[in-house]
């Protein structure tokens, strides 16, 4: 029996997502940290009762999955300072709490700060300070001893932490307005009072040893919330993948293809297209024709094949 497989037999209330996860690890990761990123998917309170329903089984499946993903794409394998880069880049791109911390560095004494800075510091607290990450820091150590390794896992729960939704906002958003409250309390900034009650006019999520109060195990909040997840992330990288593929176009192909693509992705016809560009209908199936051959054959085979054959209708 592997290691791996032993894990899984001592852990009767995951079952069959128990089993699904194994398979799929083994079939992802190298061997030696195939282990460890077990346990930690799994959690510390594996023993749990099993979920009885289906509608519970995939939720539970759902949060494993979106911890996972996390982890793949944005801290295992990488170097320690790119980790982290990546976890700053993700959690300091929330629009409301970039707003907030723009707000409040402009009105403070130290205007010099940037959203990096303040997001640093916010994070530094829960690290430090909040009973559930201790819990997490705790809970990895035992997982592995390999600090590569344990970095990556404790970025990715700190990060899918932070953006747990509490009425409707990020996890941190709330964490960033206990730490403004401190500061101010402090005499660390001298924001006008007016616009400080603003600031902080969202009710604030219990800090440390609360967590309960903030409706941490709310599942089918976590799921709804994770689909959304999910989909700004699908429409980040579409814009991203189209813009590129503009690019390539019009660099190695024409303009003019360039231009089908943008109007085709738009749900135009090609009789729609033709009339805009002003060319005849003929010409348009050619660009048509260019555009699919270079996108799928040459263009899509180093970036997301699959999903620029599924724009084209291969």
């Amino acid at each position: 029996m592997t290691r791996i497989s032993a894990i899984v037999d001592h852990q009767p209330a995951t079952g069959r997502i128990a089993s699904k996860w194994q398979q799929r690890i083994e079939a992802e990761l190298p061997e030696t940290v195939q282990t460890p990123v077990l346990r930690w998917l799994l959690g510390e309170e594996a023993s749990a009762a099993e979920p009885t329903s289906e509608d519970q089984r995939r939720i539970l499946d759902q949060s494993m999955d979106y911890r996972y993903r996390i982890l793949r794409e944005r801290y295992y394998g990488m170097a320690q300072e790119r980790a982290y880069k990546n976890l700053m880049n993700r959690l300091g791109g929330i629009f409301l709490l970039r707003n907030k911390v723009q707000t409040w560095i402009a009105l403070s004494r130290d205007r010099a700060r940037t959203v990096t800075d303040v997001l640093q510091e916010v994070l530094q607290e829960m690290l430090q300070n909040d009973k559930h990450m201790q819990q997490q820091i705790a809970w990895i150590s035992t997982c592995t001893k390999d600090a590569r390794l344990r970095n990556a896992l404790i970025l990715a729960s700190l990060e899918e932490y932070c953006l747990r939704p509490i009425r409707n906002q990020p996890l941190l958003t709330y964490r960033f307005v206990n730490y403004l409250r401190r500061s101010e309390r402090g005499g660390m900034t001298n924001v006008p009072t007016a616009e400080f009650i603003r600031l902080v006019s969202d009710e604030i999520a219990p800090d440390d040893g609360e967590g309960n109060a903030i409706s941490l195990l709310d599942n089918q909040a976590l799921a709804d919330f994770q689909e959304e997840q999910e989909t700004l992330a699908q429409q980040e990288l579409r814009g991203s993948i189209v813009q590129q593929l503009e690019f390539y176009l019009i660099d190695k192909v024409d303009p003019m293809a360039a231009q089908w693509l943008k109007l085709y992705l738009q749900g135009q016809t090609q009789e729609a297209i033709a009339e805009v560009l002003a060319v005849p209908i003929k010409q348009v199936y050619r660009l048509r024709e260019k555009v699919t051959y270079h996108a799928v054959k040459v263009f899509g085979v180093k970036q997301q094949p699959e999903l620029v054959a599924e724009w084209l209708g291969r």
